[in-house]
């Protein structure tokens, strides 16, 4: 059993530093995630819900899934209910400032934006955190085929949004 697997059962059984020890596991990748998927001004805020979130559901773990997918899937969705409220104030904020002090992370951002959520959970998992298809499938709770046509699509549109325009002569 996986090191985090191990800790979110122990968890379960009233061990109180168990909790701890799977935070300190599981951080690393959901710190990542929230920063991608969420505002990040508000990373820190994100990963805090999630793991409150994750202490509140941990008598719903079950031990024969991996805990490391059980909170990114946690993540996941708290990300999701923040970015609502969030998203359009950023791009307020950005398109105000201006495009001369974007930084290539606030453009990765404005173009991860445009994506549809699923488009965009799919194509962070997978081409930006590392995880396998089928992991992302689990973490999004759909099929892996759904993963492979979601991350296609999202390819396709932001290849869309940077190719640049072509002109025609004539």
């Amino acid at each position: 059993m996986l090191d985090p697997t191990r800790h979110l059962v122990a968890a379960q059984d009233g061990d109180p530093a168990a909790f701890e020890r799977f935070v300190h596991d599981t951080l690393g990748d959901v710190t990542r995630l929230c920063g991608y998927l969420g505002d990040r001004e508000h990373v820190d805020d994100l990963v805090q819900d999630t793991y409150l979130r994750a202490l509140r559901s941990l008598h719903t773990y079950r031990a024969d899934s991996d805990a490391r997918r059980w909170v990114i899937a946690i993540a996941r969705r708290a990300c999701a209910d923040a970015i609502e409220g969030h998203q359009r104030a950023r791009r307020t904020e950005v398109t105000r400032r201006g495009s001369n002090d974007m930084t290539g992370a606030v453009e990765l951002e404005l173009l991860l934006d445009e994506l549809p959520d699923d488009q965009r959970h799919a194509f962070v998992l997978t081409q930006l955190m590392g995880y396998r298809y089928d992991e992302a499938a689990a973490i999004c709770d759909c099929p892996v085929g759904t993963i492979r046509s979601r991350v296609a699509r999202a390819r396709a549109t932001l290849v869309a949004l940077i190719a640049p325009p072509v002109e025609h002569v004539g």
